[in-house]
């Protein structure tokens, strides 16, 4: 029997179940999700508006930040209308949709911040290279390859993961749609394939975070050398917060899925997957603008020149409508 023959929906696992906290849920994920819109919003209208940014390490922030926005908006919307509405189903189709989105953005992330880590490296401890090494061609292509290497592998995770038979109910004990948890519910031993793909997975993001590892022991042996005070603070201000957003994205990832089954609940899954699917998205703006002037300085230009001209506008209007009284 095929998958879409005998499951036609899935029940997320819920936030709460009194009427009271389901709202408050509602509420503090749209709070969050705000958060996320606005901060990553105002950093991609800024690198992209401010010619000053337009630089290496401002073009893979932007895409960083596309593709938090794009995290964010694939579990949070959908958690938050079932609060509201007091459900938890999501259709088959729904479910494999926010499989691969999520799987899609989150290791499309993660091969970004290792472009961005190789950025770091070379503008730290090879600056008379930088132009030859990170041109605008070397940019696009870096960052095509991280956005198609997150697809690709989305789509056989996701192909291969809805392709088994599932007969052991509908219930995901996530409150999105997740591989291990989806993995649950197969009757088949055909999922060790899954698991293979898994474990091929696991390495190769071992590989990428061991080259991040590698290239900040460089980074911070060169930072060390340099004998200004300034100097060593500015090479520092801009690497401490690639390494804070990646520490976070890495360590909840990898609790979240490497965690022992005795200290494993409900609860306790839920949490980790906020801290690793939702809360870095909303604070990866924070983090990247709090220790950058350049940016806090575009961002400044950008929200000043759309307050001046939304007063200009109003005040336009309001002469307008005195004349014509």
């Amino acid at each position: 029997m095929s998958n879409g023959s005998s499951i036609t929906h899935f029940l997320l696992l819920p936030f709460a179940h009194t009427r009271e906290l389901q709202l408050w849920h509602f509420w503090l994920f749209l709070g969050i999700s705000l958060a996320a819109l606005l901060g990553n919003g105002l950093i991609i209208t800024s690198t992209a508006c401010d010619q000053h940014l337009h630089t290496p390490m401002y073009f893979f922030l932007l895409n960083l930040s596309l593709l938090d926005l794009g995290c964010i908006l694939t579990t949070v919307p959908k958690s938050m209308a079932n609060s509201l509405w007091d459900t938890r189903a999501i259709s088959y189709t729904g479910c494999a949709a926010q499989l691969f989105f999520l799987l899609f953005f989150i290791s499309a992330e993660f091969y970004l911040l290792t472009v961005m880590s190789y950025d770091r490296y070379v503008a730290i401890c090879k600056p008379l290279h930088y132009g030859t090494l990170l041109g605008s061609r070397a940019c696009v292509h870096m960052a095509a390859a991280a956005w198609a290497s997150g697809f690709i592998y989305a789509l056989l995770h996701t192909a291969n993961t809805f392709s088994l038979p599932l007969c052991r109910g509908n219930a995901v004990e996530q409150f999105f749609c997740e591989i291990p948890h989806i993995l649950k519910l197969s009757c088949s031993q055909s999922y060790h394939r899954e698991v293979g793909f898994l474990v091929l997975s696991v390495l190769l993001a071992l590989g990428c975070f061991v080259f991040i590892v590698g290239s900040y022991v460089q980074i911070f042996r060169a930072v060390l050398r340099i004998p200004s005070e300034q100097g060593r603070h500015k090479a520092f201000s801009t690497c401490l917060p690639h390494m804070a957003v990646l520490s976070l994205f890495v360590s909840t990832a990898v609790f979240a899925h490497l965690k022992s089954p005795s200290i494993s609940s409900p609860s306790l899954d839920l949490v980790v997957s906020v801290l690793y699917s939702v809360v870095p998205p909303a604070v990866n703006p924070l983090i990247y603008s709090l220790k950058n002037h350049d940016l806090k300085d575009a961002m400044r230009k950008l929200v000043t020149g759309c307050v001046s001209a939304s007063i200009h506008c109003l005040l336009y209007h309001g002469k307008s409508s005195k004349c014509r009284s």
